[in-house]
């Protein structure tokens, strides 16, 4: 009888929402709700299926995964002997009731005293296979308590193509798309300093094209030391303010923006004021964004004098940098292929200043480790992960916190367009030239 009511009130709003459409839509569209973009299939049937075979499966997955506690004794008295066994009836922790989302849903865990969450997260792999689902993540935010977070399909597949976005505030850009299928949002205000690594093809430079191509249309300016001959930075050369292609230009280049920096410090205590954000609007200086692709470039050695103080010029200028310049309007993105300890003890100083971390696809698991490591070590294995037809696809980390992202397809046209575009925007800062003309020449 219940059942036989659920169904014809179902019905009747079904029936009801169809006929009043015509109404009610034009009122969602206008207030930014489009529910035909809504998943309306995984709702309704994918949800339910995945829900069902959760809770069908939960008991075997956790029995052969070693996930279940016994009540009762492993050991047993036969006559004289004393027998250890494993126990019959396992029994596994208890699942919640599961929350859906636009792509997945969520699921708590009550674990049994003694239990930790270590066992839970080697066996991810097995639960999604076991739940035929893309991706299952375990965070544990309180003990005795998991929470698991479940992808039913990869949202970043197919999907880096850049798309229109609405403003956003000074120093913000959205670079793609995050796994849960929301825009991949990065903000130079909140996290001042980023490190991006990953293997050649992998999409490190199709992030940073996309980054710069977000950040030219606002009033800041834009620095490039690319030791590839400004082959990749290059590319947005006319909205650039510097541009350095050589480790002697970098060195001159980092020497000027240490000065700006030291004079940007002067005019704060002049005002005081503890950040150039505090000064009137019409005193404040432009904020600079620092990109360095290829960051072993300026640490590397021929073992040579002139080689070994250049590479410890630029260790100690980009240490400086990244201290001082988040309070003076100063960010520092810095990528890079490699990224190890055997670079030097000047790179590790540096990459605790970085508090933003980007990991694509790697080729040795040091690299990783240096970018994520520190900071969320489970999401070092999620970036092994990555796989070579993944392009564009990374691990960051957020306030301890880890997640898969893929940033949008920037081409060269499109990049050479930008920079064209917005070249008017482009803050005059004649001494950083200066600097890496001088630097030029010595060379």
């Amino acid at each position: 009888m219940v059942w036989s009511l659920v169904v014809w009130l179902a019905s009747a709003a079904l029936i009801l929402g169809v006929l009043t459409q015509r109404w009610w839509e034009p009122w969602l569209l206008k207030n930014g709700f489009n529910w035909r973009s809504l998943p309306i299939r995984w709702y309704l049937v994918g949800f339910p299926a995945t829900a069902l075979r959760m809770r069908w499966r939960w008991k075997q997955v956790c029995q052969i995964n070693d996930l279940s506690i016994t009540r009762k004794p492993t050991r047993a008295v036969v006559g004289d002997l004393a027998v250890r066994g494993t126990a019959l009836k396992p029994v596994a922790p208890r699942l919640g009731l599961p929350r859906v989302t636009r792509t997945g849903l969520v699921v708590r865990v009550r674990l049994h005293p003694g239990q930790t969450p270590r066992p839970f997260l080697v066996a991810t792999e097995a639960l999604e296979h076991a739940w035929r689902v893309q991706r299952v993540r375990v965070t544990w935010p309180r003990r005795g308590e998991l929470i698991v977070t479940v992808t039913a399909a990869d949202s970043l597949k197919g999907k880096t193509e850049a798309a229109p976005l609405p403003e956003l505030p000074l120093l913000a850009a959205r670079v793609g798309q995050i796994e849960d299928g929301g825009a991949w949002e990065l903000n130079l205000r909140r996290i001042p300093h980023w490190l991006v690594v990953g293997a050649t093809r992998s999409g490190k430079s199709t992030l940073l094209a996309a980054w710069v191509s977000r950040l030219a249309s606002q009033p800041v300016a834009l620095v490039g030391i690319d030791c590839k001959g400004g082959m990749e930075l290059g590319l947005f050369e006319p909205r650039l303010s510097a541009l350095a292609c050589t480790r002697t230009e970098a060195v001159g280049l980092l020497g000027a923006l240490v000065a700006e920096i030291e004079s940007r410090m002067a005019a704060c205590r002049a005002a005081g004021v503890r950040s150039v954000w505090e000064l009137p609007e019409t005193e404040r200086p432009s904020p600079v964004v620092v990109l360095v692709d290829e960051i072993a470039e300026l640490y590397l050695s021929d073992g040579s004098r002139v080689s070994r103080d250049e590479a410890a010029q630029c260790s100690t200028m980009l240490l400086r940098l990244a201290q001082l310049g988040a309070g003076l309007g100063l960010h520092l993105i810095v990528a890079g292929q490699r990224v190890g300890a055997e670079l030097g003890p000047g790179v590790t100083a540096l990459r605790a200043q970085l508090s933003g971390r980007i990991a694509h696809r790697v080729n040795d698991s040091a690299t990783a480790e240096m970018a994520l490591g520190d900071l969320s070590p489970d999401a070092v294995a999620v970036a092994q992960l990555i796989t070579e037809d993944e392009k564009g696809v990374a691990v960051t980390t957020v306030g301890g916190r880890w997640m898969r992202a893929r940033s949008e397809l920037t081409t060269t046209e499109q990049a050479r367009a930008t920079a064209v575009e917005n070249a008017h925007r482009t803050p005059q800062m004649p001494a950083l030239v200066t600097a890496v003309a001088e630097g030029g020449k010595a060379a």
